[in-house]
């Protein structure tokens, strides 16, 4: 007894076909996958019509628009919360603080003149 009965024969023929129809199946069309259209925000919207073929300048405008927005995220914004950060709670003295003419009291020499401040006069009213 070797080989396949009738009936096994005929079973494995009928799978074979069942094989062959279902992988001709999963072959997808030209118009497949047939996809619901893409929803886009506003700025994607607008770049998707802008960017369709039809100028060099239009691929120049959006690198010059890309390389911004990237320097803008990336390099300015934090520049300046670490510039704020050092500037406000970093720093020991105020930015910008420059110590100008210090005060003179009564005494003191000035040592551009050589000339020593006299005494203030009495305030004639007395009070504090």
């Amino acid at each position: 007894m070797s080989g396949y009965t009738e009936d096994e024969k005929l079973r494995l023929q009928q799978l074979r076909a069942l094989r062959r129809r279902w992988l001709r199946d999963q072959e997808l069309s030209e118009r497949e996958p047939v996809l619901p259209p893409r929803k886009l925000g506003p700025v994607a919207a607008f770049w998707e019509r802008f960017l369709r073929p039809g100028g060099l300048w239009r691929q120049q405008v959006y690198k010059a628009y890309q390389t911004g927005g990237f320097l803008l995220v990336r390099v300015l914004i934090p520049a300046w919360l670490v510039t704020y950060y050092v500037k406000y709670h970093v720093m020991k003295k105020p930015h910008g603080m420059v110590m100008a003419n210090p005060r003179i009291f009564p005494g003191d020499r000035i040592l551009e003149t050589g000339e020593i401040m006299p005494p203030l006069k009495e305030d004639p009213h007395k009070h504090h």
